[in-house]
Formats: C-alpha cells, structure tokens, sequence
C-alpha cells in the first residue's frame, strides 16, 4: 500500500472516532485533496478490500482496513512520542517528521524505537 493509502485510512479512522461518521467530503476537508482524489482513493480502497461505503455515502474501514489503520496510527503517536520525549522535539515538528516516517521505517527499525522510548519514558517517570 502507498504512504496516500495509509493517509487516507489513518484518517477514516480518526475521523469516525471523532465524529462517528465519515463521508468522502470529510476526508477531502481534513486532508485539504480534492474531491476528484478522494473519490479516486475511495474507489481503490473500497475495492482492495479496506473500507466499504454504505447508505447516505457513509465510509467504514473493513476488519482489514481497521487492522491496517491502527497499525499506521499506532505508529503514528510512537513515533511522534520519540521525537518529543526523547529528542526534545517541538510537537508541531515531531508531528509532521512522524507522518512521513511512519510509511517507511521498517518493521524492526520501528519495534526498536518503540521500545526504546516506552523504558526510557518509564525509566524518567520513576
């Protein structure tokens, strides 16, 4: 799956928890595309299997897409936790670096990070 994939459903999942409801306009204003990229993204989606789009245009991530989506989110808010916890980071840098990393560190590489801040956070907090 491309890092635009991965994009679209960390956001459907977002914006359900928020909202409980998510249309293709809501992605196309959280994520500043065009309605013509969203629908096309949609359309890719919903026929790999990730998400399916019920009555009144209502979009729900599959048990796959769900699965896929906290995958990225979680690596999302380890990350991100990394860089301010760790590195010092400014939350608004951290923010946007673990939004591209997320799509390409490797599974080790990531399970080494994440590791490393969950007892080096533990490790200041005792």
């Amino acid at each position: 799956m491309y890092e635009s994939g991965e994009d679209y459903l960390e956001t459907i999942l977002l914006l359900h928890e928020k909202t409980g409801f998510v249309r293709s306009v809501d992605i196309a204003c959280e994520l500043n595309y065009s309605k013509p990229s969203i629908s096309r993204a949609v359309n890719i989606l919903k026929e790999s299997g990730y998400i399916t789009v019920g009555a009144g245009g209502q979009i729900l991530l599959t048990d796959l897409g769900r699965e896929k989506a906290e995958s990225i989110y979680e690596r999302h808010v380890n990350i991100t936790r990394f860089f301010e916890k760790v590195l010092n980071v400014s939350r608004e840098n951290a923010e946007h670096d673990a939004c591209k990393i997320e799509h390409i560190i490797s599974t080790e590489s990531y399970e080494k990070l994440k590791q490393f801040t969950e007892d080096y956070v533990s490790g200041k907090e005792s």
